[in-house]
């Protein structure tokens, strides 16, 4: 399992190969990224294991930022190799980022797509328990 001091390590070096013409708008006082130590669980999980592993958040009091749930992540991949489970922040960062652009655009495509796999998730958790 990786610490969340590792992580914080990694993350920090994934956000650095993102050009910073994708910061604008983000919180500048944190950069613009924060990973949070808790574990996450998505509000239509059923089976306990659909974790949040983050999420863009758009106004409010700390402004645009992106949100990385350091407990989700060791949750999901933490016992994956390290290469692996670096590439996972960075493709749930670039995730995040993409939602942040499209805000920006006022386009909602991933968020709908995002809505779709939720979707396919819940009908699958429904027939493996039998319900369908």
């Amino acid at each position: 399992m990786y610490t969340i001091d590792e992580t914080e390590i990694m993350l920090n070096e994934i956000a650095e190969e993102i050009p910073q013409e994708l910061y604008n708008e983000l919180n500048e006082l944190n950069g613009g990224i924060v990973l949070k130590a808790e574990v996450k669980l998505h509000p239509q999980n059923k089976a306990k294991d659909l974790f949040i592993l983050g999420e863009y958040h758009r106004g409010g009091q700390l402004e645009n930022f992106i949100a990385i749930y350091y407990g989700s992540f060791v949750q999901t991949f933490g016992n994956v190799p390290l290469a692996e489970y670096k590439e996972q922040l960075r493709s749930e960062l670039k995730h995040e980022f993409i939602h942040h652009l499209e805000g920006l655009a006022g386009v909602k495509d991933l968020e709908v797509e995002d809505s779709v796999e939720i979707q396919k998730y819940l009908k699958m958790s429904t027939k493996s328990d039998g319900l369908e």
